[in-house]
């Protein structure tokens, strides 16, 4: 089955336009100044009301409870958006299809798809009928797939009989069968055919399809409530439990749509191009909810970017001729190995605007992607933003009329995001050429309300280290021209390939094997991926088996997170190095793989120093050093 890259349309409605007289300097200093009434103007002019709002924002009496929007009621599907949902009567005959199998507004259903225009309909259905999808990527293994279900007591699961990515198979409907094995909220398990190959059907089990030809093609949408839960996504935190971030409706679309118009100066007719995964925020805010609240096409990439060749992008890009393309810093790294011919091969003067996404992209692949793909002549958008921030928060655009980008660099803050930097002590750094843990000094409709069932940790984990500010964990620097660069994660969280991952999820799954007692995972520089998982781990006793171990431990990461957090590496020492108080400083276990062991900063809380020695010694006798293990950039 060809792997597909299609578009979906809606009607050319729209959204607003340009900015207006003073631009984006007076746009975001409204926004910072009167957040209440520039987000309330922007709401009416942009939003499809059942209900208008009678409270733009209610700052909330805790940090992490503003509401906006108060009031209000909407349906995201339809009436929240300017235009008519995509493909309308497959959206609502699956939703038609869900309410006859008991799904009501509030129930969580799991969506376990590859991308396709049918699991974006799956989307917009919950949607319709007010119930919570919780997407999770169609990567996961089963036992993933299994505690994100029963974190969030899903009543159903939406799937596949297979997947097709990178010329292979993926047994999707398999999967799940492992995972509801242990899932007694699951009462109904939808599944779709992604292929012709039969699989095994269950008593619970439903054949989408052909429930949706018996179902009506009209769904009338649930008015919902402005602050009513729209979807649940699962991240990695830096505790082994992944945490259920909650989005809610009016807030979240209102800022994905702005953003998708003003960052990538979305216009009407433009076709755009987010190649992410829908099981990921990007997918989410940038193939789904943002670009067909505005009236654009958005093209859905099931593939990879080298199958069946390298030119693959730049083949979707001609063949649809898009106009914003919007990927990540890892695949464009993959792609500037195979050279300039992939890319030259296709016509992609269709493009406008170039876009990166889900970590800090490096200057040299910066360079290939403005100066081969759009022949030094197309805007490129470096965007930070975060699942829990709903939408982009610092990028080279909007800005004034020609203002300058600088490569690599995130620059911009968007309206209503007021950046701080801090320092350790907890206080504001003020002036330019300065770096500290970056923070985001008032609320903005888009972020997260809480993680599902825990509003503690959600509190505890992002606006506790900071009192009356968000912290999002990222630390950064101010330019002298008052421009933000992202320097990376300041806690226990790798980015791999543009997905977050705890390395306490790692350290939990390896901690199942019964031969390795102790283990401490740690990111590092990777020229393709951006970071690798390297792994330390302690053994019981001494033994021959040491290679067979590493490929069980190997298997069991793919098996109880996903195939790519695996570590890349995986270093048996002697012991780890750990405080008096028996805490393991990974901080040294970094500056040791990097080879900065001569620059450890303060280790007067290392219960025995020689450790360091001990690993830089076992490191030389398998990699000779450090600098050579594979990947190291």
């Amino acid at each position: 089955v060809p792997e597909k890259s299609v578009s979906l349309r809606c009607s050319p409605a729209g959204a607003p336009g340009a900015l207006p007289p003073g631009g984006y300097r007076a746009w975001r200093e409204r926004a910072a100044r009167d957040p209440a009434g520039f987000w309330a103007d922007v709401a009416r002019g942009w939003l499809r009301w059942d209900s208008p709002f009678h409270t733009a924002w209610q700052p909330g009496d805790t940090a992490g409870s503003a509401r906006w929007f108060l009031g209000g009621r909407l349906n995201v599907s339809g009436k929240g958006s300017r235009p008519r949902i995509p493909r309308g009567d497959l959206t609502c005959r699956l939703a038609n299809t869900l309410k006859k199998y008991g799904i009501q507004k509030g129930d969580r259903v799991a969506i376990y798809m590859s991308v396709s225009p049918l699991s974006v309909a799956a989307m917009l259905a919950c949607a319709r009928i007010g119930a919570v999808h919780t997407v999770v990527f169609a990567g996961f293994s089963a036992e993933s797939l299994a505690g994100r279900i029963m974190d969030s007591g899903c009543k159903a699961v939406i799937t596949y009989n297979q997947g097709v990515r990178g010329g292979r198979t993926i047994e999707l409907k398999a999967t799940v069968d492992e995972a509801v094995k242990n899932c007694p909220s699951i009462k109904h398990v939808f599944v779709a055919q992604r292929t012709d190959n039969k699989v095994h059907m269950g008593d619970r089990d439903i054949p989408l399809e052909e429930e949706m030809t018996k179902a009506d093609s009209t769904c009338i949408p649930e008015s919902m409530d402005s602050e009513d839960v729209l979807f649940m996504l699962y991240t990695s935190g830096s505790t082994g439990k992944p945490k259920g971030i909650v989005h809610t409706q009016a807030g979240y679309l209102l800022y994905a749509a702005l953003t998708h118009k003003y960052v990538f100066d979305y216009q009407q007719g433009d076709v755009f191009g987010c190649v992410a995964d829908i099981g990921w925020i990007t997918g989410h805010s940038y193939v789904v909810y943002g670009p067909l609240c505005n009236g654009a096409t958005s093209v859905l990439f099931e593939s990879t970017p080298v199958y069946p060749d390298p030119g693959r992008y730049w083949e979707v890009v001609q063949r649809l001729k898009i106009n914003q393309f919007y990927g990540a810093p890892t695949a464009i790294r993959l792609l500037l190995n195979y050279g300039e011919e992939w890319v030259k091969k296709y016509d992609r003067s269709s493009l406008r605007v170039l876009g990166s996404v889900g970590e800090p992209i490096n200057k040299e692949a910066w360079q290939w992607f403005y100066q081969v793909v759009g022949e030094g002549r197309c805007t490129l958008v470096d965007t930070w933003w975060q699942t829990e921030t709903g939408g982009i928060c610092i990028a080279p655009r909007p800005s004034e009329e020609e203002a300058e980008i600088v490569p690599a660099m995130a620059m911009r803050p968007f309206f209503g995001i007021v950046p701080v930097l801090m320092d350790e002590n907890g206080e504001v750094i003020e002036g330019n050429d300065v770096s500290g843990a970056l923070c985001i000094a008032q609320p903005w409709p888009g972020m997260a309300r809480t993680i599902h069932g825990d509003h503690q940790r959600f509190i505890d984990a992002y606006f506790k280290a900071y009192p009356g500010y968000y912290f999002t964990g990222d630390g950064a620097y101010r330019s002298h021209e008052g421009y933000y660069q992202i320097t990376g994660r300041m806690d226990d969280v790798i980015n791999i390939s543009g997905h977050r991952l705890g390395t306490a999820e790692i350290e939990d799954a390896m901690a199942d094997h019964p031969e390795v007692p102790e283990t401490a995972v740690v990111g590092y520089p990777h020229k393709i991926k951006g970071e690798g998982a390297f792994a330390f781990i302690v053994l019981k006793e001494q033994t021959a088996r040491v290679d067979h171990i590493k490929e069980e431990l190997k298997t069991i990461v793919a098996s109880k997170i996903a195939k790519y957090a695996v570590p890349d590496h995986i270093l048996v020492v002697k012991r780890l190095p750990k405080t008096r108080s028996g805490k393991i400083m990974r901080r040294l276990l970094r500056k040791v793989i990097t080879e900065q062991s001569s620059n450890m900063g303060d280790v007067t809380t290392l219960d025995d120093p020689s450790v360091v020695k001990e690993i830089l010694d076992q490191a030389a006798l398998e990699f000779l050093s450090f600098g050579n293990v594979e990947g190291l950039k």
